[in-house]
């Protein structure tokens, strides 16, 4: 009874607890990666894009899937009345964290010697707790 009690605190009770939401964004962060990295390859292996415009294209799209799960499953109260400047926000931290993730790439990748998928992953890392912190703090309760 207390395994199910568990359960559905962490993923079906609306919640603002910093664990809960961290949990939760854990699991979104990890499919917008798959997302992300997905495309990643995709882009530079088949379409014969460069990896730095197949990462920016890919952050994207794990940007706008994170979004969109987040608002409905991570974080339920919002400091902004209107979804429009919410998004904006919550995209402009997206930008730093492309930013981050674009440079990690190529520090990892050119400088480093690294393949980019490995590079991908570290800059991942990093920058999912940059994402959640500053989402968390800045645009939901």
């Amino acid at each position: 009874m207390k395994v199910n009690h568990i359960f559905k605190k962490l993923f079906y009770d609306s919640t603002d607890k910093l664990l809960v939401q961290f949990v939760r964004y854990f699991f979104v962060g990890g499919f917008a990666f798959i997302v992300d990295f997905g495309l990643l390859y995709i882009l530079t292996e088949y379409a014969g894009l460069h990896y730095l415009l197949s990462a920016t294209l890919s952050f994207i799209a794990g940007l706008l899937v994170n979004y969109i799960i987040s608002c409905i499953w991570v974080f339920n109260n919002s400091k902004f009345k209107n979804r429009l400047v919410e998004f904006l926000i919550f995209a402009a931290i997206g930008i730093v964290g492309l930013g981050l993730n674009d440079t990690l790439i190529w520090l990892f990748t050119d400088c480093i010697g690294t393949h980019y998928m490995f590079s991908k992953i570290v800059a991942a890392a990093i920058v999912y707790l940059w994402n959640f912190f500053a989402r968390k703090y800045i645009v939901f309760r």
